[in-house]
């Protein structure tokens, strides 16, 4: 069986926001690169979970007279975030990450320390799994 680091996009290749970021920096970076769900990591580089627009527009629904002034002042680490995504540790056997694969668009891989070092792509995921199958043929 393949190691996970064989699936993994490395962090200088991901986009990220970091926890202090604000409501505005983030909506700026899912509008520039076209996603719909980040990784947050903190001042150290730790992964601390996800950010999903849902959560910016559940946080919209719930503040009285949100402005672009509420979004520049407003850190991402105020908001209540629906769901985050499980990380898994850089030895974690493969089976886990295609467990976390079936609900999850992308799987946060840390290092012993729990810093961020990339992600597993559900997308590569799916490819391995389909080679796989079209080689037993």
């Amino acid at each position: 069986m393949r190691s996970i680091l064989e699936f993994l996009t490395p962090k200088k290749v991901t986009y990220y926001i970091n926890e202090r970021f604000t409501i505005r920096q983030a909506l700026e970076k899912f509008d520039a690169h076209k996603f719909s769900t980040v990784p947050i990591i903190d001042e150290m580089g730790k992964y601390v979970g996800t950010l999903s627009e849902g959560d910016i527009l559940r946080y919209i629904k719930n503040v009285n007279h949100f402005s672009l002034e509420n979004a520049e002042s407003t850190r991402i680490s105020e908001l209540t975030r629906y769901r985050s995504y499980v990380s898994i540790k850089v030895d974690a056997a493969i089976e886990e990450v295609f467990a976390l694969g079936l609900s999850q668009n992308f799987v946060p891989v840390v290092d012993d320390s729990d810093t961020y070092i990339g992600i597993i792509k559900r997308s590569d995921i799916i490819k391995y799994l389909f080679e796989e199958y079209e080689r037993q043929k």
